[in-house]
């Protein structure tokens, strides 16, 4: 019977990647097969009311709307930019640190990335750092692509450390076997030991993550589609690399988890800009993309930049407007102020969040699901804000103004069926237990651990990795196996450190699976215009989650047997290194 759940749970899971990645389906068929399949399960297998049903799908429902807004404002602050034509000041200084793209998409994806995910998180960095990169020339889908696979080493502290102070903390809670393991210390005790512990996992791992960005960059996006190209730049990859990783190590020992994130992304632009300035561990040779006109079609938005000669094209007084490079970058500024001010004042922070600015609907149909917005504290609020800012910034006109919010509202619009569809199937599949049977996200976790035995840390990344994926949400994955992987970890006998680095290796899984998830990739897709691209986008990002998910289980097992385990971390890095140097072809079709 145990096996049978486990198939029929797997159904939604595999329906999405069938579709998505191996069909390549647009992602609002895909999610509409997966959650029609997902409602059936959950009534007619899983024997859930169909009350709760009805109150994930609407609870799913309001999450994307939520997440459109999103959207909304971050293609919002892009046109502004564009039409007031701040972004050619913004462009001649990235030419001006390095017109090296694989040099541009470190900076711009990997530390600013990381800096914003750690103000914000909840994918807030690829809305913010994806039309960037377009607007300086990067193709749509390429774009995407860096932002998603930053979408890793620095989400498990994001938001502030939102997935450990919310997730794994809120997953631990009220489990008399946990207070009794964990005993003297209390729990707000632990989960900073829990946290140094993925800190040290994510270092060990991500700071390589840099190296293989601007790898997979020019293997599907240059001229001769070569990772050895991207590679050719491993000095700054991995400088930049270690400029975040180490601070971000430093301050999760330190201070906890509040802030590795966002202390680490900041403290790693104030080196690698002035070093790449000096020309610091520069490659010899430069990147860059074809031109334009022979970009392949699934390239492109339809929010694009132009290129070097007809760049963004801003209209009338626009066009003709010098602009700062101190005040092209101010509306980055204030985003980036804005999140910090909104999540680390506690007296903002608990208004922003409290009763009188929450939208709610509780216990809807009767099922004891709430739904609710915080659209003060969204980060659509925050780069809409600073897109009105901006406006007197650059004494824009209002015709200029207004095109920019009518093409905004287009390109929103066009993302929401497949978010309105993916958010719903996710809560539904979290929301499917009933009496006496666990939901479908624990079948498939129980299913697992029965399988693997005392290998289990090799496996329990790729649990926090599917959570993730299924989820949308490290803080969720957290949430829903936190408890499940301490319980495993006892049961295969491990002491209270093995146990530990056991919720870490969840922790740093849900990370890792950030980069494959749905509905961060249609809403990182969204923000550049990018539809009916999403399984494309997957099948790339796997690459590197792949990579994330067996070396952190390589390092767990490291850090509970030693020994051998260490070398064969080290040597998964080589191979995964080395096979990409040398497999040129067969990962993707080349298409002119």
């Amino acid at each position: 019977m145990e096996g049978l759940l486990f198939v029929a749970a797997l159904v939604p899971v595999l329906a999405v990647f069938v579709l998505l990645v191996v069909m390549r389906k647009s992602a609002k068929m895909s999610m509409l097969v997966a959650y029609l399949a997902t409602v059936a399960l959950a009534l007619l297998v899983w024997g859930a009311p169909a009350e709760r049903v009805a109150g994930a799908s609407v609870n799913g429902l309001v999450t994307a709307a939520t997440l459109l807004y999103i959207v909304f404002g971050a293609i919002l602050l892009l046109y502004t930019v564009q039409e007031s034509g701040a972004i050619r000041a913004i462009r001649r200084g990235f030419t001006d640190i390095s017109p090296d793209r694989r040099i541009q998409a470190i900076i711009i994806a990997w530390m600013f990335g990381s800096l914003i995910e750690g103000a914000s998180g909840f994918g807030t960095p690829a809305a913010v750092a994806a039309p960037l990169l377009v607007a300086i020339g990067f193709p749509a889908m390429a774009a995407v692509m860096v932002t998603l696979i930053i979408q890793s080493t620095p989400v498990s502290f994001g938001a502030v450390g939102t997935p450990m102070l919310v997730g794994v903390k809120t997953g631990l809670s009220n489990s008399d076997e946990v207070t009794a393991a964990i005993s003297p210390a209390t729990l707000d005790q632990y989960v900073p030991v829990v946290a140094a512990n993925v800190a040290l996992i994510h270092t060990l791992i991500g700071f390589l993550i840099p190296l293989l960005m601007v790898g997979m960059l020019t293997r599907f996006f240059g001229r001769s589609r070569s990772f050895a190209e991207g590679f050719r730049a491993w000095k700054f990859a991995l400088f930049a690399g270690l400029a975040f990783t180490l601070p971000y190590l430093l301050v999760a020992r330190v201070l906890g988890p509040e802030f590795p994130s966002l202390l680490g992304g900041l403290i790693g632009l104030l080196i690698v800009i002035p070093a790449a300035r000096a020309g610091l561990f520069m490659p010899d040779d430069r990147f860059d993309f074809p031109p334009r006109i022979e970009w392949e079609h699934d390239w492109q938005g339809t929010v694009e930049a132009a290129d070097a000669d007809a760049e963004l094209a801003p209209h009338g007084a626009a066009a003709r407007r010098e602009i700062s490079l101190l005040s092209a970058w101010m509306p980055y500024v204030i985003v980036a102020g804005l999140l910090v001010l909104t999540r680390t004042i506690a007296p903002l922070k608990a208004w922003l969040t409290g009763p009188s600015t929450t939208l709610a609907v509780n216990d809807l149909f009767g099922s004891g699901i709430n739904a609710s917005a915080q659209l003060l504290y969204s980060p659509g609020t925050v780069m809409i804000l600073a897109s009105l800012i901006s406006v007197a910034l650059f004494r824009m006109r209002g015709s200029d103004y207004g095109r920019a919010w009518a093409i905004s509202g287009r390109t929103m619009l066009a993302a929401a069926p497949a978010l309105l569809l993916a958010v719903p199937m996710v809560q539904v599949f979290i929301n499917s237990g009933s009496e006496g049977m666990a939901s479908m996200p624990i079948t498939l976790a129980q299913g697992m651990a029965a399988a693997t035995g005392d290998a289990w840390p090799l496996f329990a990344p790729i649990v926090g990795a599917l959570g993730a994926f299924i989820a949308g949400s490290n803080t969720v994955s957290n949430m829903m196996f936190a408890l499940f992987q301490f319980s495993t970890a006892q049961g295969i006998g491990l002491d209270l450190a093995g146990i530990t680095a056991v919720v870490a290796l969840q922790a740093v899984g849900g990370a890792a699976g950030n980069m494959i998830c749905v509905h961060n990739v249609v809403a990182a897709s969204a923000t550049v215009g990018l539809t009916d691209r999403e399984g494309d986008l997957i099948r790339k990002t796997l690459i590197t989650m792949g990579y994330y998910v067996v070396q952190a289980g390589l390092i767990g097992m490291g850090l509970i047997q030693g020994g051998l385990w260490w070398a064969a971390a080290v040597v998964w890095a080589l191979v995964v290194i080395g096979g990409m140097r040398i497999n040129q072809a067969g990962l993707e079709p080349v298409r002119r």
